[in-house]
């Protein structure tokens, strides 16, 4: 079980990777995501929570860190409205699972959340809702789940290599 973390529109890629801080290591950064709208966001969530948010997720610069940052606190999964195209990109490369989601506005933050990536299914433990989400494709839930597009190609190559 996963709790909900609800953000409205245009959360853009500062707020989740904040540029005055690019030069923290990664686990540093990632503990100033979303602390302008959200000051105790990263603090708080926990593995496996999931972020719901309205249209245009990850908007703004096309750095990698905003979906990295998510990943380090262990965010299993993005659902939005819409998606910025580079962030929805990264989010998949980097193994962090993104779906669009119309119905964000019937989820509140805090709410218990099961979710199956693979299924394509979303139930609100809370409201007792069930959503059908447009499942993630095989090839690309199998980049996911070794934890991105380069973990996945250095673990093909090296099954093609033995």
């Amino acid at each position: 079980m996963s709790r909900a973390f609800v953000f409205g529109d245009a959360v853009d890629t500062d707020l989740l990777a904040p540029g005055n801080l690019m030069k923290l290591p990664p686990a540093q950064l990632a503990q100033h995501c979303l602390r302008a709208i959200a000051p105790d966001f990263a603090s708080t969530v926990q593995p496996g929570d999931v972020v719901f948010a309205g249209a245009n997720f990850g908007l703004g610069s096309s750095r990698e860190q905003a979906a990295v940052s998510l990943r380090l606190l262990g965010v299993s999964a993005v659902l939005a409205t819409s998606f910025a195209r580079i962030f929805y990109r990264n989010a998949i490369n980097l193994g962090l699972p993104a779906f669009v989601f119309p119905q964000v506005g019937e989820v509140s933050d805090g709410d218990r959340i099961s979710l199956d990536p693979v299924a394509g299914r979303l139930e609100n433990l809370t409201t007792g809702k069930v959503y059908a989400l447009t499942p993630i494709p095989p090839h690309l839930m199998a980049m996911i789940e070794d934890g991105g597009l380069i973990p996945h190609l250095k673990r093909r190559l090296k099954g093609a290599a033995a």
